[in-house]
């Protein structure tokens, strides 16, 4: 099932490509439902995709939102960096 549902996204990918893109946000809304099948459950996914069309509005901010699974590993790095400053910083005082 999840198959399909890439095949039907890329399908409407194709046929919009040389459209103006409008989506706010980064990745587009169509590449974010295709990670979202790619790396979760069917159901998941599709969860995961019809909430991030229902946010994407006139109203929101929009910018960077990478699936779930991403954004964990995002703050996990970015902490393990800051914690590295801070030694750093520690070392050359």
């Amino acid at each position: 099932m999840k198959k399909v549902m890439i095949y039907i996204i890329k399908k409407y990918k194709q046929a919009f490509s040389g459209k103006n893109p409008s989506c706010k946000y980064r990745p587009t809304c169509s590449s974010y439902a295709i990670q979202c099948y790619e790396n979760y459950n069917f159901f998941y996914a599709t969860l995961l995709a019809i909430w991030r069309i229902l946010r994407c509005n006139p109203f929101s901010k929009g910018g960077y939102d990478p699936i779930p699974k991403y954004k964990k590993e995002l703050k996990r790095q970015l902490a393990e960096e800051k914690a590295q400053e801070e030694a750093n910083k520690k070392d050359s005082k």
